[in-house]
C-alpha cells in the first residue's frame, strides 16, 4: 500500500466516458483522476458490464490503482486540467 496516494471513497462510474472518476489525496491535496473501463478489466482480468460490477472491481483492485496514480505522479503525467487517466 502506497502511503503517499489514498484513493478517495468518491467513485463515480461515467458510463458515456466509458471510466470511473475518482479523486486522490496526494500530500493534503485532491487529485482528480480516471480510470477507464479497459484499463479497470486488465487489472481484474475480466469482463465488468454494469455498474455494480464495476465498482466492485475497482474496490478488488483500489492499491493497484493507488500504485498506479503514485507512479504517474511521479511522472507528472497531469493532463492539462491538473487530472490524471489511467
Amino acid at each position: 500500500m502506497n502511503q503517499d496516494i489514498i484513493v478517495n471513497d468518491d467513485l463515480n462510474w461515467q458510463p458515456a466516458q466509458q471510466r470511473v472518476a475518482f479523486s486522490a489525496q496526494w500530500f493534503g491535496g485532491q487529485v482528480a483522476c480516471f480510470i477507464s473501463l479497459s484499463q479497470l478489466e486488465h487489472l481484474t482480468g475480466q469482463p465488468l458490464v454494469d455498474e455494480a460490477n464495476i465498482i466492485l472491481a475497482f474496490e478488488s483492485v483500489r492499491f493497484d490503482i493507488e500504485e498506479k496514480v503514485s507512479e504517474l505522479v511521479g511522472q507528472e503525467a497531469f493532463g492539462p486540467d491538473g487530472s490524471l487517466s489511467l
